[in-house]
């Protein structure tokens, strides 16, 4: 990344945004005065959340970033993370580098605990009801999701697969666009993005819902690229820096999120799902000591 010319690769961020503040347009000011008022929570928010908070456009935000010297937003607030504090309170905010074994095990935990915890306080029922009678009718499911959400996606593929669904996970993005143009109106997609602004992802959304297709969306932001597009919006917890993608907590919110999805759905739809369960089983069973 470089900041801009005539500034120092190692400059502050903030330092060299109010370097150019005063040549900055009415609107870029709006954006520049968010970030400046609270930089911490500026790292934790996605590009819609901060043109919300200035009330401008995601391209405001963008012309911003690139004016500064970033070719986007992401970049942007990793160099911001990296300005404001060292790389192991980005990633546990509450640990110390003096901290014990036994202290760093307790914050972690207690930390993880209050991911699930607060998932379960966003999650609506509604919403996820809606997703169980979706995926109940689906002629396929295609989990689909990059980087380490497409860990959750494989896992996502895996559990529904167990019930007897008919799925798919799709990790690569050039396969992911053909998918889409594939896809049956019949199908539901299961798209799983933290942020909710993976480029490859909202791509192959746009071209499925073109087939009038149901599209369910894990993510951990309401407002976002993504879910723009959804019928069904699950949330979980997140709270990353561009310094900490994949972080466990939110891992562990996502897949906490599809055990309650996939365990109400085996329940409703027993008469399949019960038959499938013991015949996938039995299945492997000879695979174990």
């Amino acid at each position: 990344m470089s900041k801009i010319k005539g500034s120092s690769e190692s400059a502050n961020t903030l330092l060299v945004l109010d370097t150019i503040y005063n040549s900055l347009t009415r609107t870029e000011k709006k954006i520049a005065d968010v970030i400046r008022e609270d930089p911490e929570a500026v790292v934790y928010v996605t590009l819609t959340d901060l043109a919300e908070k200035a009330g401008t456009g995601e391209t405001s935000v963008l012309r911003l970033c690139r004016k500064i010297g970033f070719k986007g937003y992401q970049e942007f607030k990793l160099s911001l993370a990296q300005d404001l504090v060292v790389p192991i309170k980005n990633v546990h905010s509450e640990i110390e580098e003096t901290d014990d074994l036994s202290s760093i095990a307790a914050k972690i935990t207690a930390e993880n605990t209050r991911a699930i915890e607060n998932t379960l306080n966003l999650l609506d029922m509604n919403q996820m009801e809606k997703a169980i009678e979706a995926i109940g009718k689906a002629h396929k499911i295609y989990f689909i999701g990059v980087g380490s959400s497409a860990n959750t996606a494989l896992d996502g593929k895996y559990r529904f697969l167990r019930l007897g669904f008919d799925t798919e996970v799709v990790t690569d993005p050039h396969i992911m666009a053909m998918t889409s143009t594939l896809m049956r109106s019949d199908d539901v997609v299961f798209a799983v993005s933290t942020s909710g602004s993976t480029k490859d992802v909202v791509d192959a959304v746009r071209l499925a819902k073109k087939k009038g297709i149901f599209f369910v969306c894990l993510t951990s932001h309401l407002r976002s690229p993504l879910t723009q597009y959804a019928d069904v919006v699950l949330l979980s917890k997140s709270r990353e820096t561009p310094l900490q993608g994949g972080a466990f907590s939110s891992k562990l919110s996502q897949i906490h999120v599809l055990d309650i999805l996939t365990t109400a759905a085996a329940i409703r739809f027993k008469d399949r799902t019960y038959d499938a369960l013991e015949r996938t089983s039995k299945a492997v069973v000879d695979k174990i000591y």
